[in-house]
């Protein structure tokens, strides 16, 4: 049985919360940049720590002037915004314990969220949303007030709290203890109900200090980053705080489609996102330059730069090497790096499988992507790679403070200060997740040297008719890396062979009809079965197919004509694939398969 433990020496006082390190830049360092937040005229203007903290001291009293006491579960619905964070820390000064709800979430979700966790009040982010959910919010038992960002919930709450002393703020830090729950964030619902994942503010302190450890100079004071990835997500939510925790400043957007220009202006020394995010961004360069009619010199710059980073990893690349690499450094490289703000030194990736070509492309490309793992119920990650010891197609060894031990099946088991201690109100959920000191993550892995590499999930393990065990995600991830591919879903359970569902990206779709000559109107449905189009899917197809045996090979594929969205129900709000919804919602196409 393979076991590997990364040492620490912190300890977490019993009487520190996340409130503890702003109440100290407050007195020692209120000048202290935490924030950019977009003016009125979208400028980037800096908060200091002492403004924050005011701004929240003054949020925090109006909620309690709400009525919101220590322990009281308070729910917030939002996008990516510096008012989520605010609401965050304003939540914590009182004592109380933020329920975080994707704003992607349906009217079922939210009112199986509010019931659970019986929150008390409820803050969404605009008018529609409080219009969406209106016959929930009406029907939650427990709720007694919805407040409205963008109709001016802050400066409201700061009238309603002006009478609020600062000795009753005083009186609940001094009540607070490490062990209090911060937060609850609900799983995303791949299968069944949410489950309330309960994290304590001894969880994010253990994790925002073992991952500035692991991710060294990205996590430093003064660095900065831009957040887009939803708040309500686990990975989103230990950036905020370990950037407030080590003076990094903290920029919010969810304004997806203009990113790359935010990012221009922004000028983030980090990015931290999911592998979807850095396909796209792979992807969308790579179709540029096809269009562009500059195709041939971009496969040639990602090919010497997946060998650079591979030579490099294996003790350093040759002369001849070297030069190819400064020649595209200079036709394409650069431009990629410009595209993320020109001084990204690196990125930390999250959430799902990276994969080995996407690792060493960037690499070789100047911005070297640093992959964790970890869940909900660790408070995101337990290993991580880092600047001093990094292996691209592993999740990194531990973090400081984290044993992981992988059980005689293959099953990943973690022991840390970050990892938590049950969910909300479900003791049968905690006693099958925590058995003996252990949390069984349900992923498959290895280890070696103290690297940790994700194989699969046993959950999503697909057994064949002919009793062979696949794991979908290698498949998935290498047919996805083409720039026409959106989403695949591999199934074969209990079948005669594997196929896959591809749907076609949307985004990629125009350049490919113009380069083809082919009208722009062309519907995705006449795509299906063009033939160009499917001689580039056999080729990705066949590719991916190298990788895994003649038994785990994908023997048929059917591409449809719509994509799996947030929207559908078919991805989590961090692009993972809900295969049962995909199962029922495309059973006659699979079921065609095998026909």
């Amino acid at each position: 049985m393979q076991e590997y433990t990364t040492p620490t020496s912190l300890v977490v006082d019993p009487s520190a919360t996340t409130i503890s390190t702003l109440q100290r830049y407050r007195k020692e360092r209120p000048t202290l940049p935490l924030f950019k937040r977009r003016g009125d005229g979208g400028q980037w203007v800096t908060v200091t720590a002492g403004q924050f903290a005011d701004e929240v001291d003054a949020v925090a009293k109006g909620l309690i002037a709400a009525g919101v006491t220590a322990g009281d579960r308070v729910a917030l619905l939002s996008s990516t915004r510096f008012e989520w964070t605010l609401f965050d820390y304003a939540i914590w000064r009182t004592g109380a314990t933020t329920v975080a709800i994707y704003e992607t979430s349906s009217p079922d979700q939210v009112d199986w969220i509010l019931t659970d966790s019986a929150a008390s009040v409820l803050i969404v982010e605009d008018a529609g949303q409080r219009s969406k959910h209106q016959e929930v919010i009406a029907g939650a038992s427990a709720l007694r007030e919805t407040l409205v960002i963008d109709d001016g919930a802050v400066n409201a709450l700061r009238k309603r709290g002006a009478d609020v002393p600062d000795s009753e703020l005083d009186a609940r830090e001094a009540a607070a203890k490490s062990s209090d729950a911060a937060t609850l964030i609900y799983t995303s619902g791949t299968t069944g109900r949410p489950k309330g994942v309960v994290l304590t503010h001894e969880n994010f302190l253990s994790e925002t200090a073992a991952t500035a450890a692991a991710v060294g100079t990205g996590m430093e004071e003064g660095k900065s980053t831009l957040l887009f990835l939803p708040l309500a997500h686990v990975f989103a939510r230990v950036v905020a705080v370990a950037a407030l925790e080590n003076g990094v400043v903290l920029g919010h957007t969810s304004d997806i489609p203009n990113l790359i220009a935010d990012l221009a202006v922004f000028k983030p020394n980090y990015v931290l996102s999911v592998p979807r995010v850095f396909e796209k961004v792979y992807n969308t360069a790579e179709q540029k330059a096809i269009d562009g009619g500059k195709g041939s010199i971009f496969g040639k710059a990602v090919d010497t730069a997946i060998e650079f980073s591979r030579a490099e990893e294996a003790g350093g690349a040759g002369l001849v090497l070297k030069i190819k690499h400064t020649i595209f450094d200079k036709l394409v490289y650069g431009k990629l790096r410009d595209a993320l703000g020109g001084n990204c030194e690196g990125a930390i990736s999250g959430g799902a499988p990276l994969g080995d070509r996407l690792g060493h492309f960037f690499r070789g490309a100047g911005v070297p992507i640093y992959e964790g793992y970890g869940l909900s119920e660790t408070t995101a990650a337990v290993t991580a790679n880092s600047q001093e010891h990094s292996r691209i197609g592993s999740v990194g060894r531990p973090v400081p403070g984290v044993t992981v031990k992988i059980a005689e099946d293959g099953e990943v088991l973690l022991k840390g200060g970050m990892v938590f201690s049950g969910y909300w109100q479900n003791e049968a959920a905690t006693a099958d997740s925590i058995r003996d000191g252990w949390f069984h993550t349900g992923d498959i892995g290895r280890l070696e040297d103290g690297f940790l590499f994700i194989t699969g999930r046993k959950k999503e393990l697909i057994v064949t008719a002919g009793g062979k065990n696949v794991s979908p995600a290698q498949l998935e991830d290498s047919i996805r890396a083409h720039p026409l591919v959106s989403q695949c879903l591999v199934v074969g359970d209990k079948k005669p062979f594997i196929a896959a569902l591809i749907t076609l990206d949307p985004e990629a779709v125009p350049g490919w009809l113009e380069r083809n000559g082919l009208p722009a109107d062309t519907s995705l449905t006449e795509l299906t079965t063009n033939a160009a189009i499917r001689a580039e899917l056999d080729a990705a197809v066949a590719d991916a197919n190298k990788k895994v045996s003649n038994a785990e090979a994908i023997k048929k594929y059917e591409v449809l004509d719509t994509d799996f969205t947030i929207d559908t129900g078919e991805l989590t709000p961090t692009m993972k694939l809900k295969r049962n919804v995909i199962h029922e919602t495309y059973q006659q196409a699979i079921a065609d398969l095998y026909s």
